[in-house]
């Protein structure tokens, strides 16, 4: 038996703050360790879990969504709890935290999104893609946010699968978008969309495209919307097909065939085209007292010191009309009150997920770090298993050698009590199961798989009246 200093018949109390993916597999690692007495809290300012599971993953992705099921049973563990609407550094400080808990689990994510940085780019119409994923699915900081769909031109800026799933679901029939959990107010909006054409603008080629096969293959497959791509485009240039051949990435020259048969396809009768163009970046958002119009300039592929190939600018550039402009460049992490924070790579500093001090490189006691807010916004849902198991690994050989905090309350009740003086309205996970279940009640009333809360005050609400009916 694995011999754990200082703690013997005690139990190891750990709180996670975030309860997204990282988070839940952070906790499954740690229920899983033998030899030990574990508790693990978890926190999320949202009375909801899952993060962007729930808020990130596209409505008309239900099959991804079922990872869920396995949340479910990790939350089911005696040892586990939830807490809700519960906001790290206004309810609960670092301070309260290190009175309570032996080490501290940081899976917030990456929760802002990067800019461009270019002219123009605070006029309306200009907008984050992470706030259009939001609106549409249901996500209470985004909720009452507006688009206007009434414009008949739209580029999207990125070539991720972030800026597939906006470019799909704006090119998606109310119809094909009825049968999905996205948010009602969004589907209420998009049923009036005057959207017809939608620019999917990558400033590098089609080789260095960041979608995977899955998420540009349904772009080809719409009911009501084709998808344009220039053969001239869809030819590799000769470093890229250099790179391809060397690297023999199955996933990437597969992407290539596709776009390859999308430039050979005859145009078709439908209402809206997906227009994919490569090679080519933003310099300048041009309108008046809105955006009417995108600068682009036509890019080259350099190979650079590192061996990658990046864009460089040509004197060529092009202008196209559009009325609406969604960014989709990435995610970036957001500082939290008294944890370390690197600034410029937008991540919580460590090494294996042990936070670090950035001045001293020493790491931080108590302190880790998973997901994106540890590694930056990488990979898919599945790559944050590995991450949480190696920063957990980190946490118990801390445990083991006492390198832990040494909190004066370890009891759980002693956490629930002071969120109770404090006058914090938080919920449980038996809470968000009645609430989940009555998503899907209401859902279900209208032929839809759920029908999302996207107000807090609305889930709380919700959530007193079926504790109320549960003790009637």
């Amino acid at each position: 038996m694995t011999n754990y200093n200082g703690f013997g018949t005690h139990t190891l109390r750990v709180a996670i703050i975030g309860a997204g993916p990282s988070g839940f597999y952070a906790a499954e690692r740690l229920e899983k360790e033998t030899g030990l007495q574990v508790e693990i809290d978890m926190y999320d300012r949202l009375p909801v879990p899952y993060g962007l599971v729930r808020g990130g993953v596209a409505p008309d992705h239900a099959k991804i969504k079922s990872v869920t099921k396995v949340y479910d049973k990790i939350a089911a563990d005696g040892r586990f709890a939830f807490y809700g609407n519960v906001t790290f550094g206004r309810d609960l400080t670092l301070d309260d935290l290190a009175q309570h808990y032996h080490a501290m689990i940081f899976a917030v994510g990456a929760e802002s999104d990067r800019r461009m940085n270019i002219p123009g780019e605070d006029l309306p119409g200009s907008h984050a893609a992470t706030e259009f994923v939001g609106w549409y699915n249901a996500h209470p900081d985004y909720r009452d946010l507006t688009f206007d769909l009434s414009q008949e031109r739209v580029a999207v800026i990125g070539n991720g699968n972030v800026a597939m799933d906006v470019a799909r679901i704006l090119a998606k029939t109310p119809e094909e978008l009825e049968s999905t959990d996205i948010a009602d107010h969004a589907l209420e909006a998009l049923r009036t969309s005057r959207v017809r054409e939608i620019y999917v603008l990558g400033r590098r080629g089609p080789a260095q495209a960041a979608f995977t096969n899955p998420e540009i293959k349904e772009l080809g497959e719409l009911e009501d919307a084709e998808i344009v791509v220039d053969p001239t485009e869809a030819t590799l240039d000769d470093l890229s097909r250099a790179a391809v051949a060397a690297e023999g990435d199955r996933s990437t020259q597969r992407n290539i065939e596709i776009l390859k048969e999308y430039s050979l396809r005859q145009p078709e009768r439908k209402s809206r085209r997906i227009i994919m163009r490569f090679l080519v970046s933003p310099v300048e958002l041009i309108g008046t007292a809105r955006v009417e119009a995108i600068k682009l300039v036509k890019n080259v592929l350099v190979q650079a010191d590192d061996g990658s190939l990046r864009p460089r600018a040509t004197d060529e550039t092009e202008t196209i009309p559009v009325g609406l402009v969604f960014r989709s460049i990435g995610y970036k992490g957001m500082a939290l009150p008294g944890v370390p924070f690197d600034e410029r790579g937008g991540v919580i500093p460590n090494q294996q997920g042990r936070v670090t001090d950035p001045q001293t490189q020493a790491a931080v006691p108590g302190l880790y770090a998973v997901g994106w807010i540890k590694r930056g916004p990488s990979g898919v849902i599945g790559t944050n298993k590995p991450d949480a198991v190696e920063t957990v690994e980190r946490l118990l050989e801390d445990a083991r050698t006492g390198q832990l905090l040494a909190p004066t309350q370890t009891e759980r009740r002693a956490i629930e009590a002071l969120l109770n003086a404090r006058g914090v309205d938080y919920d449980t996970y038996a809470d968000w199961q009645a609430l989940d279940a009555l998503e899907q009640v209401n859902g279900a009333a209208l032929g839809r798989p759920r029908l999302k809360f996207s107000r807090v005050a609305d889930m709380l609400a919700a959530v007193k009246a079926l504790r109320e009916r549960v003790g009637e």
